[in-house]
């Protein structure tokens, strides 16, 4: 971050009353870990942890200043910012300095893809300019404040990602990243258990609009997802010039993408817009998109080693398990070319409310019009799923994802296969199942 000093800070988080030590910041941290002489340690009380437990450690190992929400014992008072809550002085943090940003600001949001669609936006943009993109899934209310604090000031973009699991949360983000462009990927019932309905999730990835400049701000919509009218009245709302993708608004330039499925052409078009809607090379951008890949976790595929010779492929998606993008992973191995048995390893689909029994049935009932081969379902609710199989599809059940890679090497993978494993992150872990396969079949 640009260097700020500490009597700014303090007036910047509206406690320049209190007395503290004149030092030059440069760099902001929640990680008693990564300390320096010029590091702000910001200490986030969290539900397992409390970060002022470790305040006085930093402090006497070089941290000139940490922000708290009481004084810590034992600690110079010179040497602490007292705050209401330190969650939100990171934020504000964060805000500051991206308001010394010169560059254009790309705010994203959706239900599905937002980490893939970010990361193909920076990768089109770095082939015009130096791009800043937020490091990995970092989109929460902590994640937003770090990559405004470590935007590179001498990029000329900087894409920043947003999450949500609840309304008020992106409007809280979008105005502390105040994008130039905003980004709406899609709307999915992700989330659904804590939304009235589903219209409620649409009018939440809306608020992005909010942090908009008055004047010149742009959207960028999904013309094809659920309640892109919605979309399109919050963002004429905030007065936003429109631009949409979709199946009847492409970008004029033809483009290949390095994976199979609808959802990589989602992805690219909307990519492209952003380049378009940036006054760049349209036609030169998507001569780049072949060079973009899958990320880990999210439809990555693997060449592996079985332990009695030949190969399979892995198709890692295992980092999130939603409902639509369950579906539209299933047809991307559905479609694509394979010598031997189609397989999917499918966990169960988190935060659905009194929706998952007819989401988990809907899969289902997908997967028996495919031509996958063999279906595995982990997890309790995944039976709901198996039920709707027809006889002639082989089908297996285990309780969680333990014994799963064995199972899979073992018994059941054959030379030529082609293995999905997607299931929602935490609750599946089926992530744990596709680090013991990279690891066994390097």
């Amino acid at each position: 971050m640009e260097k700020i000093n500490s009597y700014k800070l303090a007036e910047i988080l509206e406690c320049a009353s209190q007395s503290v030590v004149n030092v030059d910041i440069d760099n902001v941290s929640t990680d008693s870990r990564l300390i320096s002489p010029t590091t702000l340690f910001i200490a986030l009380k969290g539900e397992r942890f409390d970060a002022h437990d470790f305040v006085a450690d930093v402090v006497e190992r070089g941290c000139p200043l940490a922000v708290v929400n009481r004084l810590v014992q034992d600690v110079p008072e010179d040497r602490q910012l007292v705050v209401d809550d330190t969650l939100k002085a990171y934020g504000k943090i964060g805000s500051y300095n991206r308001s010394r940003y010169k560059g254009t600001v790309i705010g994203l949001t959706g239900s599905a893809g937002k980490t893939t669609t970010k990361e193909e936006i920076a990768f089109l943009l770095r082939q015009f300019a130096p791009t800043y993109a937020t490091s990995g899934n970092h989109n929460n209310f902590v994640g937003v404040p770090q990559s405004l604090c470590e935007i590179d000031m001498n990029s000329r973009y900087a894409v920043i990602e947003m999450g949500m699991s609840a309304k008020g949360e992106i409007s809280y983000l979008t105005n502390l990243v105040k994008p130039d462009v905003a980004v709406i990927t899609n709307v999915y019932p992700m989330h659904i258990e804590f939304f009235a309905n589903f219209e409620g999730i649409a009018r939440a990835k809306a608020e992005i609009f909010e942090g908009l400049p008055t004047k010149n701000g742009t959207a960028i919509i999904n013309a094809d997802t659920n309640f892109a009218d919605i979309l399109e009245e919050q963002a004429l709302k905030h007065g936003a010039k429109i631009i949409k993708f979709g199946k009847k608004y492409q970008p004029d330039a033809k483009f290949i993408t390095q994976e199979q499925g609808e959802q990589y052409t989602y992805n690219a078009w909307c990519a492209l817009r952003v380049v378009e809607a940036l006054g760049l090379d349209v036609t030169k951008a998507a001569a780049y998109i072949k060079d973009f890949g899958a990320l880990d976790g999210r439809g990555k595929q693997h060449k592996l080693k079985l332990p009695n010779g030949g190969t399979y492929t892995l198709i890692d998606d295992s980092y999130s398990g939603q409902p639509e993008a369950m579906k539209l992973a299933i047809k991307s191995l559905s479609a694509s070319p394979c010598e031997g048995r189609k397989i999917a390893v499918l966990g169960k689909m988190a935060e659905l409310g009194d929706t998952s029994l007819a989401q988990h049935q809907d899969v289902g009932r997908l997967l028996a019009q495919t031509d996958i081969d063999i279906v595995i379902g982990v997890c309790p609710e995944m039976k709901d799923m198996l039920a709707e199989l027809p006889a002639g599809k082989i089908q297996y059940y285990f309780e969680n994802k333990d014994g799963l890679a064995q199972f899979l090497l073992n018994k059941l993978l054959q030379n030529g296969d082609k293995v999905l494993i997607k299931g929602a992150r935490y609750s599946s872990k089926l992530y744990q199942v596709t680090e013991e396969l990279l690891k066994m079949g390097e």
